[in-house]
């Protein structure tokens, strides 16, 4: 009770908890890492409150652990954040080329 509070308490972080799972989403400018984070943070909250998820079609499904998953996205990342990179560079390099021009004085063109 000292430490996980009474039921009621331990219900409401559950609760909260729960829905944190449940409305799980990437945040803006979140790297691969920091959200791999926050999610283990979750499940590792649930797990020592005794709330546990297990997925019962996993039977039937081929499932990526969830390590292969993590070094597939952050692979991803690596590989968009370097071609966002290479984008970048390559706008650098090109040049804009610009024409000086010259006015004309409009009695020249009627004489013209």
């Amino acid at each position: 009770v000292t430490y996980e509070g009474t039921n009621q308490v331990k219900d409401a972080k559950i609760n909260m908890l729960v829905r944190e799972y449940e409305m799980f989403s990437m945040k803006e400018n979140e790297n691969i890492f920091g959200m791999f984070v926050r999610f283990t943070n979750i499940i590792n909250s649930l797990q020592s409150l005794n709330k546990c998820y297990t997925n019962k079609e996993a039977k039937d499904l081929n499932i990526l652990p969830l390590e292969e998953l993590l070094g597939s996205l952050m692979t991803h990342e690596m590989t968009i954040k370097n071609h966002e990179d290479d984008e970048e560079q390559d706008k650098k390099k090109k040049k804009v080329i610009a024409f000086k021009s010259s006015a004309t004085d409009s009695s020249d063109e009627d004489s013209n």
